[in-house]
């Protein structure tokens, strides 16, 4: 429970979805400041998609972990906070499972076997099995220990080893004359007995498993004496006959009584939402909640989940709701670091918003650090220094500020490494499309905008070899109609950068979208595709064409 809470209540640093470098190093890189200002309140970096292969390639390569995936920010159920009530054991009575949800006000347990949940039995399952227990033999079919038995009366061992033992005949109330019970008694039975000698004796010589001596009598030197000489276990109670034989059947262990198919649990993972409307459809009243390996947490109930903790966030390299994690609307935003334009995402309360018009995220990052007084290690500094260079195509995109290439050199020397020769292997990995899917590749570094009513998705790659380029153009080219359509959108546009030549060849999908391109850019296509010499940013070039033009198309309709 203590990990549960320590994981809920780390801030969530995180980028968009289809993160690039500069959305994960950014995240990393950040969490790592906030962490060494504010350690009373730890950030934890997170994702919001699959990393692409020139990240992967820049966190081997400095050894830095992967930040765990959060594709949904949706309140789940670890945001809740549990009811830690501990399993049982499955030999406890149904007496003292009784007594235990009185003291603890829960009508719920859940019986474990180690940490693994068995079953659950719930006080209206103990109060059927009171009302069912007419058969004499219920303790026995129940395989029921002598230990509870003497629990549930509070009896005394008088003779006899209980240890292991459990009843194996009939409940046998001995009221009547020794020869009555004489025919009423079998072997192994559980006789209840007074303070009458002859019927202890009848008892013990028809072979009683147990006799039950009520009401606190004496059992005489020789009775104890016959009784261990026959194997007869003699329990000792306060309670009278009558007392005794309603309470000896609520000894049976509650593992005999206990649910066991069709349990209704959840997992620290299964979303809130989901929950809600698994207890609308049944009468329980509280869930068990497992780890991701099936060990038992505690229990859950309706009450627990109006005390919801949102998930803090802080957002890095984006500011646009349709690029954030799935529910984002539910979590709490906490601070915004990006260099993007101003999108549409909306807050419940006032952030700390910081936007400057740098050609990295990281790079404002860098500036933190700076302004803070806190040294960055070797291993911050490659990521830093990765997502810049990848950002700014190496400082061939427009977006590139000098604040950008004086960053980026300072964080090479930190880091140890050759600036050119890191940016030519990266870029190299980056572009490397082999084993990939179509999907894979376009998922790599893909955001979708806002124009009006006219949504759009832009996908970018980034190549250093023209072999590469072609072959990730084989395969994204065909499947563009198959994203727009999955994605529900007016247009969809792919950018193959060639780094080394500055230029970006443009395929799309979507009607009109070649007319959205030829107002946008001035030119005409060829083969379905746009060659357009010197563009090479999404952010500055692309996006802003795209607009201007669909903003024109838009008044002219």
């Amino acid at each position: 429970m203590k990990d549960q809470a320590a994981v809920r209540h780390s801030i969530k640093v995180i980028g968009h979805r289809n993160p690039d470098t500069d959305s994960i190093c950014a995240a990393i890189s950040y969490s790592r400041l906030k962490n060494k200002l504010d350690p009373e309140h730890p950030c934890k970096p997170c994702r919001a998609g699959a990393l692409n292969r020139e990240t992967e390639f820049v966190l081997k390569h400095f050894d830095v972990p992967a930040p765990q995936l959060y594709a949904d920010v949706s309140p789940q159920i670890r945001d809740v906070d549990l009811r830690p009530m501990p399993g049982v054991d499955g030999e406890m009575s149904l007496r003292r499972a009784w007594m235990t949800m009185r003291d603890e006000q829960i009508d719920t347990l859940c019986i474990v076997e180690g940490s693994a949940l068995k079953g659950l039995i719930t006080v209206k399952d103990i109060a059927t099995a009171n009302m069912d227990m007419l058969d004499a033999r219920v303790l026995a079919e129940a395989k029921t220990s002598y230990k509870n038995i003497v629990e549930t009366l509070n009896a005394t061992v008088l003779v006899g080893d209980i240890e292991g033992k459990v009843v194996e005949g009939r409940i046998v109330v001995g009221s009547g004359s020794a020869e009555q019970m004489e025919r009423a008694i079998s072997k192994g039975d559980i006789v209840i007995v007074s303070n009458r000698a002859e019927g202890q004796l009848a008892a013990i010589e028809m072979e009683a498993g147990c006799i039950v001596v009520c009401a606190g009598s004496k059992v005489s030197r020789a009775i104890c004496l016959l009784a261990e000489e026959k194997g007869c276990i003699i329990l000792s109670t306060n309670f009278n006959t009558y007392v005794s034989g309603q309470m000896i059947t609520q000894a049976a262990p509650i593992r005999h009584y206990m649910i066991t198919e069709g349990l209704l649990t959840f997992t620290l993972d299964s979303p809130v939402e989901d929950a809600t409307k698994v207890m609308a459809t049944v009468r329980h009243r509280y869930f068990p909640v497992l780890d991701r390996e099936g060990g038992y947490l505690g229990v859950i109930s309706r009450r627990n989940l109006m005390n919801l903790h949102k998930k803090q966030l802080i957002l890095v390299d984006h500011n646009e709701k349709s690029q954030a994690a799935e529910g984002l609307e539910e979590a709490e935003v906490l601070e915004i670091i990006d260099h993007h334009r101003i999108g549409s995402l909306e807050t419940d309360g006032p952030v700390y918003f910081r936007n400057v018009p740098v050609g990295c995220t990281c790079t404002i990052v860098y500036q933190m650090y700076q302004e803070n007084g806190v040294d960055i290690d070797p291993p911050t500094a490659g990521l830093m220094l990765s997502a810049i260079l990848s950002d700014t195509l190496m400082f061939r995109s427009p977006t590139c500020t000098p604040v950008d290439q004086h960053t980026a050199r300072d964080l090479a020397k930190i880091a140890g490494v050759d600036l050119e020769q890191y940016a030519d292997a990266m870029f190299e990995a980056g572009g490397d499309v082999t084993g990939k899917t179509a999907e894979e590749i376009f998922s790599g570094d893909y955001k979708i905008f806002t124009s009006g009513e006219t949504r759009f998705g832009v996908g970018q790659g980034s190549y250093m070899s023209d072999k590469n380029r072609q072959a990730s153009e084989a395969l994204v080219g065909p499947y563009l109609p198959t994203a727009l359509r999955k994605q529900n959108l007016d247009y969809v546009f792919y950018m193959f950068t060639d780094v080394r030549t500055s230029s970006t060849e443009l395929l799309m999908a979507g009607e009109g979208a070649d007319q959205v391109v030829e107002l946008a850019f001035g030119t005409g296509l060829e083969n379905g595709r746009a060659v357009l010499p010197g563009v090479v940013s999404r952010k500055k070039q692309m996006i802003p064409a795209l607009m201007r033009a669909l903003k024109q198309l838009a008044e002219e309709k």
